[in-house]
């Protein structure tokens, strides 16, 4: 275990996650494996994640029977399949999180994808979830669409720890930093304990790339004048994002204004990369983990990233490293007519329904069941 790259990464000042839950991943013994080997130090779960799960193994068929059984639909069937398992995956974590006093050791579960724009449906579906699971060491996860801020708002004031997902934007981010913050001066405000409230700010990664290089490669091919920057910028902008959202990090988190709440007990609200499996097959399997290594970081990486970065990672505090080459990438996108801005609200846009259809797959399948059963 002296050599296993991804337990040096803690040392770095990373905590990383697995983008992957099933049931039989904890029954078996594998999770705990993981933590105790690998230094996992927690998991995330969304709609995607679960459907795979769910359709793809035989591990739930028994309880789905028993469920339409007892004539429950399938909203219910999946809520009880996906609180179950968050709440066994956390318990595994649980002696993590006591020993790192609420640092590490968090499960993630999302609210219906629907919601994404539905901040009154949010609140109310959050809250619901907090208190079925009724574990501290879980984060319910809430978009950062314009509808999610102000719920980010609210959740957090009521002492609910929330992955905010789904974000890709730098201007988004500051609104998303700004959500806590505020949540967690209202808290204080009503002489609440803000000290067990936790969050965590996911940015969505090789999404950017795998948008932003076809509009790069399109440059190349034409052979202008501005093919040359196109070719330097190829593969770049994700990168250059996420090194500039840490710069933003530190910015808000060292101000006066949180640290007179971190007196108080208050939590940085951590930079989670998400969207780090790389896509493009002619870049580094651990390409969204290398560059990306720094204090008060989490990765989230599925279970292929995580097996290569065990096997050939080289761990190395890299998140400050070529930040005038980030500022470039970002500078020269505009020539080339890329509006980095309407790049990452498509991106929101599109990941909300990359996970309603998933789940609405689901929930037919589930529905189609306990129409045979009836």
């Amino acid at each position: 275990m002296k050599d296993n790259h991804l337990r040096q990464l803690e040392k770095l000042g990373q905590s990383i996650w697995l983008d992957y839950i099933r049931r039989d991943l904890i029954t078996s013994g594998g999770l705990r494996r993981l933590i105790d080997e690998d230094g996992l130090r927690g998991m995330t779960s969304n709609p995607a994640i679960f459907e795979k799960a769910i359709l793809e193994s035989n591990d739930y068929d028994a309880d789905i029977q028993s469920m339409v059984r007892n004539g429950k639909c399938a909203k219910e069937i999946y809520e009880a399949i996906s609180i179950h398992d968050v709440q066994s995956a956390a318990d595994e974590f649980r002696p993590l999180y006591d020993r790192t006093d609420g640092k590490d050791g968090y499960v993630s579960l999302e609210v219906n994808p629907h919601l994404a724009h539905d901040t009154k449906g949010t609140i109310e579906e959050a809250r619901r979830l907090w208190l079925e699971v009724n574990r501290p060491n879980i984060f319910i996860k809430v978009p950062a669409t314009l509808e999610g801020l102000p719920a980010i708002r609210q959740l957090t004031s009521e002492g609910i720890s929330i992955n905010v997902t789904l974000l890709f934007g730098l201007p988004r981010y500051w609104q998303v930093a700004e959500s806590y913050i505020a949540g967690i001066e209202a808290r204080a405000a009503l002489g609440k304990p803000v000290m067990h409230v936790a969050s965590v700010a996911s940015f969505f990664l090789s999404r950017i790339d795998t948008l932003v290089d076809p509009l790069l490669e399109k440059k190349i091919e034409r052979g202008n004048g501005k093919a040359d920057i196109a070719e330097k910028l190829r593969g770049q902008t994700a990168i250059a994002c996420a090194k500039t959202a840490y710069q933003i990090f530190k910015e808000i988190f060292n101000d006066e204004r949180f640290v007179e709440l971190s007196e108080k007990g208050a939590r940085v609200q951590r930079v989670l990369w998400a969207s780090t499996g790389t896509k493009n097959p002619e870049y580094s399997d651990v390409k969204y983990v290398e560059a990306l290594i720094g204090p008060d970081t989490v990765n989230t990486v599925p279970v292929e990233t995580l097996n290569a970065y065990r096997d050939h990672g080289d761990p190395k505090p890299r998140i400050e490293e070529d930040l005038e080459q980030s500022g470039w990438v970002l500078e020269r996108l505009p020539e080339l007519g890329i509006n980095i801005d309407k790049v990452t609200q498509q991106l929101e846009d599109e990941g909300v329904e990359k996970f309603n259809k998933p789940f609405d797959k689901l929930m037919e399948t589930l529905a189609q069941r306990h129409i045979e059963r009836k």
